[in-house]
């Protein structure tokens, strides 16, 4: 599932178009981290292939221990079974980080689709990740900004047509969502849910078809985290 998760997060018109975002929304994509803002802990469930696993994230921990296995469809891991999970995060480090929203959006691409009192919608192209990328040309991004807290609601990463990402492999729908929180007091604006739907072939006859949900909850700093032990 977690490769799954980072396979799509990788990826992973109703008005005319005529507006150029507004400067402080640029200034918000340099700084925006899909994942959310760091030194928070948090509850994951992932619900894909007809199955829910929950994790538990701690970011009070070293880096290797911070996931731990809650449940794996509804059944409560033995030791064995959290070793294995364990084991899993020692055999690659975590220390690279995540491209920039804002170096993945072609910037001179992005227009105002909608606008209500509290919020603007933009759309915009994504950037070829390298030279022989054969789908960024296919993708884009839809970006929900709030105006009063200067924070993304949503961000939709969308195909706008059908496309052969690799010899064989058709993929006629692709969309990802991800939704925050708007802040609130002393929190910032959180990661909330990513949902993912795939629609395709493999060489011709294979269904690829694939939904995932993957939600957030339970939110702690990480001075909570250390005071409950």
């Amino acid at each position: 599932m977690r490769m799954m998760i980072f396979l799509f997060l990788t990826l992973t018109s109703v008005a005319a178009p005529s507006q150029s975002p507004k400067p402080e929304f640029a200034e918000v994509l340099k700084r925006f981290r899909t994942e959310g803002p760091k030194g928070w802990s948090f509850t994951q469930s992932t619900t894909a292939e007809g199955r829910t696993m929950i994790e538990r994230y701690d970011s009070a921990q070293p880096e290797f221990n911070r996931w731990t296995l809650v449940s794996d469809d509804g059944r409560k891991p033995n030791d064995e079974a959290q070793r294995r999970y364990r084991d899993k995060f020692s055999r690659y480090s975590s220390s690279g980080t995540a491209p920039q929203l804002s170096d993945q959006i072609d910037q001179t691409s992005l227009v105002v689709e909608a606008e209500t009192a509290e919020n603007i919608t933009y759309r915009g192209r994504l950037k070829p990740s390298e030279k022989e990328d054969r789908t960024a040309a296919f993708l884009r991004a839809v970006i929900v900004w709030h105006k009063a807290t200067g924070t993304i609601e949503s961000l939709a990463i969308e195909n706008t047509a059908p496309f052969a990402p690799s010899f064989g492999v058709k993929i006629e729908q692709m969309k990802t969502t991800m939704t925050y929180s708007l802040p609130a007091q002393e929190r910032p604006s959180l990661l909330l849910s990513v949902v993912t739907r795939l629609r395709g072939t493999a060489f011709w006859l294979k269904s690829i078809d694939a939904d995932m949900t993957v939600a957030y909850s339970a939110y702690a700093p990480a001075e909570a985290s250390r005071a409950t032990r």
